[in-house]
């Protein structure tokens, strides 16, 4: 708990950072791009060509290393692969919730550390979700873009990463809100502090994230592609969505499989 309280503290100064740049970024637009939970609205494809080659080479990516592998890890024992999803949950905890008290919800905010807790521990490192059976409710996962989003930033232009993939100029922002904060991944990559993780620890969580969602997703993205007749503006479209159902925290759901449970994905 001290370390999430050090971490606001750093996060804080970040974010007010960033809201300047985002409200700069968006100064020259004609106000479409103010999303947030109160203002929902359009969001300009301003580097619509870039995105269109960047996905393109993601796609080529993905097709060549993502999705064999996330094929191979489907075959894989299911309470492999539910220990995995688990541990990486378990994890994302150390994000969220600072984003919770961020946003004011303290309620979730606590829920979250009881669940950290108890998981890290009598769950032997988040594999079994303990906290489940003892009523500590789960929910989804909360970020620096979506705090600022809640704070009222707009999204900016969307942007497509490469290998990341689809983002906004706002979440890009709100990514680096994490390094400027003292995120446990940044002080192990570049400030070479150990004190809470090794490089070990950063490398396989995130790897395994994205191998994760990637094969949690197979058929989601095989048949948003089949049945779309442009792509990468399914895809565009999909995640604008979704970003916007996380920051007003709507119970909608969308077609991707996030933190959805092995056995719901096997039993569909």
């Amino acid at each position: 708990m001290h370390y999430i309280i050090i971490k606001m503290k750093k996060t804080l100064i970040s974010i007010i950072i960033t809201i300047i740049f985002s409200s700069s970024v968006m100064a020259g637009t004609d106000g479409d791009n103010n999303l947030s939970s109160k203002n929902p609205g359009q969001v300009k494809d301003c580097f619509e060509k870039l995105n269109r080659a960047t996905f393109k080479f993601n796609q080529v990516l993905d097709g060549a290393v993502f999705e064999p592998i996330a094929k191979a890890y489907r075959v894989l024992p299911s309470p492999i692969r539910k220990g995995t999803s688990n541990a990486i949950g378990n994890l994302s905890n150390l994000v969220t919730i600072p984003n919770n008290i961020l946003q004011g919800d303290l309620k979730k905010a606590g829920e979250n550390t009881g669940r950290l807790v108890v998981n890290t521990t009598l769950g032997i490192l988040g594999i079994f979700d303990v906290a489940k059976s003892m009523g500590l409710a789960e929910y989804e996962k909360e970020d620096y873009g979506q705090t600022l989003g809640v704070m009222g930033t707009g999204p900016g232009c969307y942007l497509v990463l490469p290998v990341l993939g689809p983002s906004t100029i706002r979440d890009t922002a709100g990514s680096f809100v994490g390094f400027l904060g003292g995120d446990a991944w940044y002080n192990v990559t570049v400030k070479n502090d150990t004190q809470h993780f090794n490089d070990f620890d950063y490398y396989a969580s995130r790897g395994t994230g994205a191998l994760d969602f990637r094969a949690k997703n197979l058929e989601s993205f095989d048949n948003l592609e089949k049945n779309s007749m442009d792509f990468y503006a399914s895809v565009r479209s999909l995640y604008l969505q979704d970003r916007q159902q996380k920051i007003s925290n709507s119970t909608n759901i969308t077609n991707t499989q996030n933190d959805s449970d092995w056995e719901e994905i096997e039993n569909q």
